[in-house]
């Protein structure tokens, strides 16, 4: 009886843990996320070679030399053992050479600022992070959105991230990696979706009282014609996003609803950017650092 109520306690706990990793980087629906999802088993389980063994031989040797094991060889001069050091030795650098390759590795293929391999052009999405709400621009379409964000399944996305506060993180989990958003810079992120969905977006860096309702949707529509059919639906609508209604959104506030705009001032993602590099000289001299590569001309009207 008592075995088989630790086996149902073991299966429900094992379902339960399992359970908890739908929709999170566990459940991929992206390339980027699945490569990442391959990563980190691979990384988890060559850990476990060293890890299980220790638990393990703890246990035994508290065992075998428990209080009253008076029959077992006592060697108080004993001191080395040339194959406990072999394995000791051998063994961590074995898999400490072999993560350090995988890592290196993976951090090239799955470099965020690389673009896909893919047949199709990448869609470009504007991501700037605000207290506490995500605006996304889309420069090519001429619209925005607040706390959701689209795009079709099949086709790279490249998010173009700044943010007009403190710094933030954008992580769409089951898609792939994420990355800070700062102001004053530029910071990239290739994704794709390969199955159609709504996934879950959060901002994964505290960023102050309205951190927890700082989420949006992410939604892969099945094909390219229910992006464009979202595109139109969104130019029919009456909010323009000028610089006088983004200072009225920019304000901060909580648990924000989705919001839509059928138009956006052109550049506005740039001057947010400009915003926090007005004063700054090193504007003037571009180096290779990719927030000053973007630098533009100075922006006359300040946000």
């Amino acid at each position: 009886m008592l075995t088989r109520n630790f086996k149902n306690v073991a299966v429900a706990t094992v379902f339960g843990v399992l359970s908890g990793c739908s929709g999170g980087v566990l459940d991929p629906k992206g390339q980027v996320g699945a490569d990442e999802k391959y990563l980190i088993i691979l990384s988890t389980v060559l850990m476990l070679l060293v890890v299980i063994p220790v638990i393990l031989l703890t246990l035994y040797f508290a065992w075998k030399y428990r209080d009253g094991r008076e029959h077992e060889v006592y060697m108080p001069k004993w001191s080395h053992s040339k194959k406990i050091e072999i394995v000791v030795w051998f063994i961590p650098i074995l898999i400490i050479a072999i993560l350090a390759t995988i890592t290196w590795q993976s951090t090239q293929a799955l470099d965020p600022y690389k673009k896909l391999t893919h047949e199709k052009d990448h869609l470009t999405i504007e991501v700037v992070s605000l207290n506490w709400k995500w605006l996304f621009i889309y420069p090519d379409q001429g619209i925005a959105s607040v706390n959701e964000v689209v795009f079709p399944t099949g086709v790279p996305v490249e998010f173009k991230i700044t943010s007009d506060t403190t710094m933030n993180s954008f992580f769409i989990p089951q898609l792939g990696s994420q990355i800070y958003s700062m102001a004053g810079m530029t910071t990239k992120l290739h994704l794709i979706a390969d199955e159609p969905g709504s996934f879950e977006g959060i901002s994964a860096n505290y960023s102050g009282a309205g951190f927890t309702g700082m989420k949006f949707k992410a939604i892969a529509t099945p094909a390219q014609s229910g992006f464009d059919q979202w595109v139109k639906q969104r130019k029919a609508c009456d909010q323009v996003l000028t610089p006088a209604s983004y200072q009225a959104l920019a304000e901060p506030s909580k648990n924000n609803v989705v919001q839509y705009y059928s138009q956006v001032s052109e550049g506005l993602f740039q001057q947010v950017v400009m915003k926090y590099m007005h004063d700054n000289p090193d504007t003037a001299h571009p180096h290779s650092m990719d927030h000053l590569a973007q630098a533009q001309p100075r922006v006359e009207e300040s946000l």
